[in-house]
Parts: C-alpha cells; structure tokens; sequence
C-alpha cells in the first residue's frame, strides 16, 4: 500500500511539473526579428480627420467612434545595426519619430528618410528638422534627382541644406542603396501627378524577407510594370488604396487617378490566396470606409484574402 502510495505522488509531481512547463511554453513572450517593418500611419496626406471636413467620416472621430490615424509612413529597424530609417517624412513625422524610439532608442532622431514624392503628406515633415524644431545635424535624406533639386533650390527646405540640418542622398531609378550586407533599398519610377518631382516606390531586402512600397501611384495599367507579377517577387506588399471606389469626391475623380481598392481586388481575384495575403492596402483618403477599424466592406476585402495596414503592426524581414 504504502508503495502504491510514493507511485502515486510521484506521478503527480510529474504531472504537475509537466503542466507548469507548458503554462510557462504558452505564456512565453513573443520574440520581435532583429530587423523590420512597422506600420506608422495609414492615412493619406492630409491625415485622418481631414481638414474642415463636416462629413459622417470624420464626424465618427469628433464624436469618439473612431481614433485619429497617422499619415502614410513606414519605420525600417535593424536592430543589430542599431539604426532606425522612415519612409516619407509626413507632417506628423513629430508622433512617428517618437512611435519608432519604442522599438529602437539610439540617440538619434532617425538614421535616414526616404522620401517618395514632393506631394504634402510625403515630404513636409523635413521642417521639423529645421532651426526651428530639432535644429538636425546632417540626418540622411534620400532623394531621386529631381526631388534633390526642387529641395536644394526652393525654400524654406534650401535652409535646411544650407545650415546642414539635413544631408541629401542621391537615389537613382532600380540603383540599389546598401545600408549594409543584410539589407538593401531599391527605389523604382512611378507614374503619378509630379508637379515637383518624379515619384517612386521601394523594395525593401532583409536577410529574409522583402516588402513593396507604393503608398501612390495612378492606375494600375499605366505603369511599365506588371503589378502582379510585382507582388509575387516579395513577402508584403504596401499598396496605393486612397479610395475605394469611384464617386467617393464630390468631384472629377480622374484627376486624382489613384486605383481604387476594388480595382486591385478586380486585378487579383484570380490569384491565390497566397499572393493576396501579401497585399497591405495603405494610404487611405479620409472618404475611404476602409479607413475605419471596422467596416462591413473592408471585413468583405479581407474575407477575399487581402489585409490593410494597421497602425504599430510590424513585419519581420
């Protein structure tokens, strides 16, 4: 009996340690990748509520329904390089320097902007690196020919070259910028309104993985490029989606060609589900429903297999 007993406790003991060790498997923290992509904002240019903007849209943040959203912008950390890089300095580049600091503190602002266009939520953050905010010392922009010369010579950004706040970086289309062995930048042409500069897109390489950038482009179809095929060379996909559908505005929609979301949708309904989980709708205009946290026609979007972009999400590479 007595032996019987001992076999007994001995088994609980077992059973018990067995247990602990799968609580403690389970409450294990999630690891973050040495390098990634985080999701900084997802709002077109003029942000989320927009400007003077009475409309049911915006009305849902004044009245709390829905929270503000950042402008368009992406955060590159490699935290083994100890560096941080934004893609596009937006006008709430103050919030999204701060957001990036979480997730790597260096003592720097940033390591580096890649700027896409010369459009208001792409570009007009430069300003806060200005005498009168950081007051920067030779922070690294990146910038195609044409952009590199609209800010050497038009003010107030020529100030900001002029007194070495910052260091403009000159990007070439398909020239690759190594930042070091295990992660490379790529920028590529565009078509898009370039009233002040050409404008591109990026791929981004880590060690293991790559992300697409086009937070603007105009239709699909008039790009050199095949968007599908464009997809299906990387892992994530962060894509043009300022609206939705056409009449969204009150006004001539072609001259803002953008492709609407359920152009793109059109585009890949014939493809797996594989290559459409790549895809990460961003850059929504504040008319857009798939803007807000939760709505009927995004849930059907991403019912078809496609994501949106949310604000803090992060991506491996």
């Amino acid at each position: 009996m007595k032996l019987f007993q001992i076999q007994c406790l001995i088994f609980c003991v077992a059973l018990f340690n067995c247990e602990a060790n799968k609580k403690k498997d389970v409450e294990k923290p999630i690891e973050k990748p040495t390098q990634f992509i985080t999701v900084l904002g997802i709002a077109q240019d003029a942000g989320f509520p927009q400007i003077n903007c009475d409309k049911a849209c915006c009305k849902a943040f004044y009245d709390g329904e829905e929270p503000k959203k950042l402008i368009s912008c992406l955060g590159l950390v490699d935290l083994d390089a100890n560096k941080k890089w934004l893609f596009d300095a937006t006008p709430d580049i103050a919030a999204q320097t701060q957001l990036l600091k979480a997730h790597l503190n260096n003592d720097k602002v940033i390591d580096g902007v890649f700027l896409t266009h010369a459009h208001i939520g792409h570009y007009t953050g430069l300003m806060h690196f200005g005498r009168e905010a950081l007051g920067g010392n030779h922070i690294p922009v990146y910038a195609m020919p044409k952009m590199k010369t609209y800010l050497e010579n038009n003010g107030p950004w020529s100030q900001l070259v002029s007194l070495n706040n910052i260091e403009l970086k000159p990007l070439q289309h398909d020239s690759t910028v190594v930042l070091h062995s295990k992660l490379k930048v790529t920028p590529f042409l565009v078509p898009h309104r370039d009233e002040y500069s050409e404008t591109v897109g990026y791929k981004i390489e880590g060690q293991n993985k790559s992300v697409l950038f086009i937070p603007d482009i105009n239709k699909w179809e008039q790009w050199k490029r095949h968007i599908i095929e464009e997809v299906k060379k990387v892992d994530y996909a962060f894509l043009d989606a300022s609206f939705f559908r056409d009449g969204e505005l009150e006004r001539d929609m072609s001259k803002i060609p953008h492709p609407f979301t359920t152009e793109t949708t059109t585009l890949f309904e014939n493809e797996s589900k594989e290559t459409k989980n790549k895809i990460q709708f961003i850059h929504f205009n504040h008319t857009n429903p798939t803007l807000k946290d939760n709505h009927r026609l995004k849930d059907s979007i991403q019912n078809l297999g496609f994501n949106f972009a949310k604000e803090g999400v992060i991506y491996g590479l």
